[in-house]
């Protein structure tokens, strides 16, 4: 089996991976609550939450306030629900998808039997994956995403629940943002760290590809299974799984990652 690839994107670090996780759990978190719950410095969170809003998966917006006083910078995860839609994903997803048309017309592929929104949406996804370091392998008839071998097999154990739920909760914001019946379910368990794949659903079906939606989060031995598609969370509380690790700064965290 190949080894896994490096990490990076938006998950590269795991003081990163703790921001998102605290603002998929609950949106409109402020700069304070953050550094709270992770023990950073604020302007080391500015720095990841600004590169987050850049890619397309925290979104940020000014307190709405009816007494006196400076109004707070509320960040939130970028989920495609109204108030929560990042007008760089939206971008992301466009571009992914006149690059998927041209890579179609150049090769001369039939037609997707998911129908062209819901092409569009894993055009949107592959290029998020690969941006992350995966090697994505859709399956269209089972509606899976395989992921084997994924890039955070080496991540410390007590860190790869909280990777699975923040990665799955960013396929889901990818796949609202992007627009279309598609939306990510679950992540499979395995007894293997290496091996990971995504259960794709169509919203409203109520069922997955191959087995049902709601399964463990993969390599974790926990349960993720209140992950449920579209719901842009965590599925967990950020006070809890946000303090795993948090002996690890934004700058050395490359080795329990890669």
């Amino acid at each position: 089996m190949a080894s896994a690839g490096p990490v990076c994107g938006p998950i590269s670090s795991f003081s990163r991976v703790r921001i998102l996780h605290l603002v998929q759990s609950r949106s409109q978190r402020t700069i304070g609550e953050l550094c709270e719950a992770t023990g950073l410095h604020p302007n080391t969170v500015r720095e990841h939450l600004q590169r987050l809003i850049e890619g397309g998966y925290v979104v940020q917006a000014t307190e709405h306030r009816t007494t006196r006083g400076r109004p707070r910078v509320l960040y939130s995860a970028a989920t495609g629900a109204p108030g929560a839609t990042s007008p760089v994903a939206k971008q992301k997803a466009g571009d992914a998808a006149r690059r998927g048309d041209l890579l179609r017309r150049m090769l001369r592929t039939d037609p997707s039997v998911l129908g062209q929104s819901a092409t569009y949406q894993l055009d949107a996804l592959v290029e998020h994956l690969e941006e992350s370091g995966f090697e994505p392998v859709i399956d269209e008839e089972r509606l899976t995403v395989e992921l084997t071998p994924c890039p955070h097999a080496a991540a410390r154990p007590e860190h790869r629940p909280v990777l699975c739920q923040v990665h799955l909760g960013l396929m889901q914001g990818v796949l609202a943002q992007a627009g279309g019946p598609l939306a990510a379910g679950c992540v499979r368990t395995t007894e293997r760290p290496e091996e990971c794949t995504v259960e794709l659903l169509r919203v409203g079906s109520g069922t997955a590809g191959s087995s049902t939606a709601g399964s463990s989060t993969a390599g974790s031995g926990t349960a993720g299974s209140d992950l449920t598609a579209g719901s842009g969370t965590a599925g967990s509380t950020a006070g809890s799984d946000t303090n795993a690790g948090s002996d690890m700064n934004a700058g050395g965290v490359a080795h329990g990652l890669a």
